[in-house]
């Protein structure tokens, strides 16, 4: 496919993460016209609203660059427009308005729960709804959560760590406990954002816990001391801690149940011991049928997420299912969406980015992933015949989107709304604003509006 020939394939990247956006760019390079369909308002996704908030330089970046790809002008904008079974447009109306190719990059939208008993409590909440809450990401921004004094995080990534932060530095809680299935040899975090909470380690603590889980560690060959080394060489560039927050670990202990009180709210967490048992060059986790409390009055599931069940793809495993013999895979991955009761690819659909592998691993990764998903729309938009009234077709799609009752946010309306906040945040001597809400951003829209002449 020649670039310059953009008025004969006209796409749809739905989500404007960075999976989507570079996704637009690489196939707009190709000579694609695309149409990127975001549920935000704003564009950005994970590096938007996933990102810890006080991260500024980095977000910024991340802003730059997308705002040097959106200026193409083969890429079209639509903000503020839901793609769903019950969204403002489904899978099946985008086809049927004359899209060639469509790109699923929706993320992984949905929350992943272990279906214990009290997941249902005040004070049990999942770390992805935490993270949009402190992100501005509406409507979580607008949310209650109510945290107490003692708070249990379950997992042992990165995602923990950005959790234990805010808790930390933000909030500034008594205490918070990292619980974790298996041991501290297998922890996810890095080195870089253990150092945001180092410094609120409780040191004593730490070589406790290292003792008491040493002989199950040395049952399968790991080192206890090695694992504590690596926790505490964050310290030497730790950040100054603002609160007296205690921090601690918990590990080999798998959670069995939230318990509440007569007013629903969480008072403990149970969990269950466990040791280790070696599995294909790894380790499994082995319940041991030993239970025992944490007081705890606030717990939050740091485990990961899946795909939006009701988007209109089939799911299996928390994620679309992709061929599982592709007709256009990149590096042997499949990006085709698949239906396993037909037994046959979704026509002309393809998925990328944490659509395609929910919760695997950031901005870089969703990159690449986003770029493949792309070739492998164009090797499929290589087979089709070109669609000479893609014109028409684009401007059918921009009738039927101006029917709607509500806002989609253009292109320019959004640079609109970028630079009324960059103003806001001149004014309050901030390194950032951000508005909390989709009408105060409307709204923001429209102040900014250019007058017509008198």
């Amino acid at each position: 496919m020649e670039t310059g020939s953009h008025n004969h394939y006209l796409a749809a990247v739905i989500g404007a993460g960075p999976a989507g956006i570079y996704a637009a760019k690489q196939l707009a390079n190709q000579g694609v016209y695309v149409v990127l369909i975001n549920r935000d308002i704003k564009p950005g996704g994970l590096a938007e609203y996933g990102i810890y908030h006080s991260k500024h330089k980095m977000k910024e970046g991340l802003r730059n660059q997308f705002r040097r790809i959106l200026e193409t002008p083969e890429i079209e904008y639509f903000g503020n427009l839901v793609v769903g079974q019950e969204g403002d447009l489904s899978l099946k109306e985008l086809q049927a308005l004359g899209f060639q190719a469509v790109l699923v990059t929706v993320g992984a939208q949905g929350t992943k729960w272990l279906g214990l008993p009290g997941e249902d409590l005040v004070g049990v909440y999942h770390a992805k709804d935490i993270v949009y809450h402190y992100n501005q990401l509406p409507p979580f921004s607008q949310m209650e959560f109510a945290i107490g004094k003692k708070v249990a995080i379950i997992g042992v990534g990165n995602v923990m760590l950005d959790i234990a932060r805010w808790l930390i530095r933000d909030v500034k809680v008594d205490q918070v406990t990292a619980v974790a299935r298996r041991g501290p040899a297998e922890v996810k975090f890095t080195k870089k954002e253990m150092e945001s909470v180092a410094r609120n380690l409780d040191l004593k603590a730490l070589d406790e816990e290292i003792e008491r889980v040493a002989p199950r560690m040395g049952d399968v060959g790991q080192d206890p001391a090695a694992s504590k080394e690596f926790i505490l060489s964050a310290l030497e560039k730790a950040k100054d801690p603002v609160s007296e927050s205690r921090f601690i670990f918990d590990f080999l202990a798998s959670p069995s149940r939230m318990i509440g009180n007569e007013r629903g709210e969480v008072i403990g967490l149970e969990v269950e011991d466990t040791a280790l048992e070696p599995k294909n060059g790894d380790t499994k986790a082995k319940r041991l049928g030993t239970k025992r409390v944490l007081e705890v009055d606030t717990v939050i599931f740091c485990i990961g997420d899946r795909v939006d069940e009701d988007f209109g793809l089939p799911v299996r495993w928390n994620e679309f299912v992709k061929n599982p013999a592709p007709s256009f895979p990149v590096q042997e991955n499949s990006y085709e969406a698949y239906d396993p009761e037909r037994e046959k690819p979704v026509e002309g659909v393809f998925v990328a980015g944490w659509s395609r592998e929910a919760s695997n691993g950031l901005v870089g990764v969703a990159r690449k992933d986003g770029e493949s998903g792309a070739q492998a729309v164009l090797q499929y938009l290589d087979t089709q015949t070109p669609a000479d009234d893609f014109l028409q077709r684009l401007n059918n799609f921009r009738a039927h989107v101006a029917k709607l009752d509500k806002k989609v946010v253009s292109k320019a309306e959004w640079q609109r709304l970028e630079a009324h906040e960059q103003i806001e945040a001149e004014k309050r001597g901030l390194e950032a604003f951000k508005y909390a809400s989709n009408n105060e951003m409307l709204a923001a829209i429209e102040k900014a509006a250019p007058q017509p002449a008198d």
